[in-house]
């Protein structure tokens, strides 16, 4: 679709006939200044109420709907991307011929790139905007994804890895942001069925490698096992070649190939306009204006919203501070673009200092950061290992290679039903966003040990299905949540600095597990070590602040 350039912040010029930019405030805004509601709030906290009313009033456009589904583009990747080197490890160390204590690399290379990708794109956000964050982490994975089936030497691999990462890697911080900022209160229930985009990533990397990798793999010796690389044995020997192992490589190309689709469809179907709340927190107000009037109309609506409204907030916050505070503050128009140069160092300051401005938001970002540590913990462990594992335990089962990638398809989709649920619980008061993840995050680690007690084909479909179940049922929470509680001119970078936190771990605990898996084959100490990390998300968020759980967004 072509928004022309009326959709275009740079360029904006709209401006509705009925409700002017520039006018006298008029319908819902009349009494803007005797509002009992903005009693109590910041400056910048004001003029975000008067946008969630906005957002409020028009409801769930078409805009927003596109900002939904091209956000859980963001989400479809991030999984996809995170679940394909799983699935190609195996192949890949068969030709490549690494040793097994190598086998974690990839996984680690990976998380190396998430982890900077989280940080990096987190903090950026903040200041860039979410325009071209929204589009450069696209762009990036996608142009290394479409080269990461060329190498032929691990370590060519694992460098190509770590830049996808980086730009995967800011995509759940970026995108749940972007989406909250555009749609209404009453639909946050949507974050958390952006994770619905997940388990489908799953899904199809899942079907990709199914047609390609069991039907362009080396063969097997008489034996049962793989045949050896090519280099590892003397010339003539039966190996694994490049030539007859394509399928992980056709694999990872079609992988980058769905990557690029989605930068397209964000950066030439839809015109992607700047967050209203970024552009206010950055004294842009005029700009802000534009962007929701220009919101309206793509919606076929009008909006009443006017920068006077904005200016009067100003105004009166001066006059409350005597008109001559040289203090900067977040929101001020006009004064906080033309304020000096420290002034706006300052500010920075100030908003990195919101993280941590009393004891219950700082309780409350200390246990966030536990939490993501844990859960990346423990699905980075579960994600980068079961494959493995099912493999392992399917061979002493006499389950073949074609029907274990099969059975990974049955496993990962009911992810999406856990997805659903997730959203529901938004809906239901008595349980709500914390018990939702109490629960979901304590079955999602009984899974796993479960799962280590048993082997039999239907068991390990079973426990596995059980695993990714809860693990989506918890995450859509987790991730929906998060932007929710943190406050518009720092939510990139708690949410970035929350993943980075998980990230970090997320680069040790393959290592870690390489290491268990190599003293036990079977698994068992791999599946024991993600399901107590699992079970330490629980207790953090038994210990969170309830307050915090569904209030204003501002």
């Amino acid at each position: 679709m072509d928004q022309g350039k009326n959709y275009d912040v740079k360029n904006a010029s709209y401006e509705a006939a009925d409700s002017p930019i520039h006018g006298q405030s008029t319908g819902l805004y009349a009494d803007i200044l005797n509002d009992p509601e903005l009693e109590g709030l910041t400056l910048y906290e004001k003029k975000a109420l008067l946008v969630n009313r906005e957002l409020n009033s028009h409801g769930m456009g078409k805009y927003q709907w596109w900002i939904f589904f091209l956000c859980g583009f963001g989400y479809f990747l991030d999984l996809m991307w995170a679940q394909a080197f799983g699935l190609v490890a195996t192949p890949l160390e068969n030709e490549l011929g690494f040793p097994a204590d190598q086998y974690g690399n990839i996984f680690s290379a990976f998380s190396a790139g998430l982890t900077a990708g989280a940080f990096v794109w987190g903090v950026l956000v903040d200041i860039i905007g979410r325009q071209y964050a929204f589009n450069l982490t696209c762009l990036i994975s996608s142009v290394f994804g479409l080269c990461l089936g060329a190498p032929s030497n691990y370590d060519g691999i694992l460098v190509l890895t770590a830049f996808v990462g980086f730009g995967v890697g800011g995509n759940i911080p970026i995108d749940t942001t972007i989406c909250l900022e555009f749609i209404p209160q009453n639909r946050r229930f949507l974050l958390a069925l952006l994770s619905i985009f997940q388990p489908l990533g799953v899904v199809v990397t899942s079907g990709i490698c199914y047609g390609f990798i069991p039907k362009y793999s080396c063969g097997l010796l008489p034996d049962g096992t793989s045949l050896p690389s090519c280099n590892l044995v003397s010339a003539g020997m039966a190996c694994c070649t490049k030539a007859s192992n394509m399928g992980w490589r056709y694999s990872l190309f079609t992988l980058g190939g769905v990557t690029l689709a989605a930068f397209l469809l964000r950066f030439v179907v839809f015109r992607f306009q700047e967050s209203p709340k970024f552009l206010l927190y950055r004294g842009r107000d005029a700009d802000a204006v534009k962007v929701l009037h220009n919101i309206a109309k793509f919606n076929g609506q009008q909006s009443d919203i006017t920068l006077e409204m904005f200016n009067a907030l100003t105004d009166d916050y001066v006059s409350m501070q005597g008109g001559g505070s040289d203090s900067p503050v977040l929101g001020a128009g006009e004064k906080q673009v033309k304020s000096s140069f420290s002034s706006k160092v300052k500010l920075e300051f100030v908003r990195y200092k919101m993280l941590f401005a009393n004891f219950t938001i700082a309780r409350l970002t200390i246990l966030v950061w536990i939490t993501y540590v844990f859960d990346y913990w423990g699905f980075s462990v579960a994600g980068s290992f079961l494959p493995k594992i099912l493999i392992t335990k399917g061979h002493e089962i006499n389950v073949s290679v074609g029907e274990t990638y099969r059975n990974y398809i049955i496993i990962y989709t009911p992810g999406i039903v856990g997805v659903l649920l997730g959203a529901c619980m938004y809906a239901i008061p008595i349980i709500g966003r914390k018990w939702g993840m109490i629960i979901s995050s304590a079955l999602m680690g009984a899974s796993l040990f479960l799962f280590a007690a048993v082997n039999s084909e239907a068991s390990n479909i079973g426990f596995n299905m059980m695993e990714y179940f809860f693990q989506s049922m918890f995450n859509a929470i987790l991730y929906g949540w998060t932007p929710e509680v943190f406050p518009a001119p720092i939510r990139g970078t708690a949410c970035g600095l929350a993943s980075f936190w998980g990230r970090i771990f997320g680069i040790v605990s393959p290592i870690i597990a390489a290491y268990v898996l190599a003293a036990n084959p079977a698994g068992n100490g791999v599946l024991y070590l993600a399901g107590g990390a699992v079970f330490i998300c629980t207790i953090a968020i038994l210990l969170m602040p309830t307050s915090r759980m569904g209030a204003q967004s501002y």
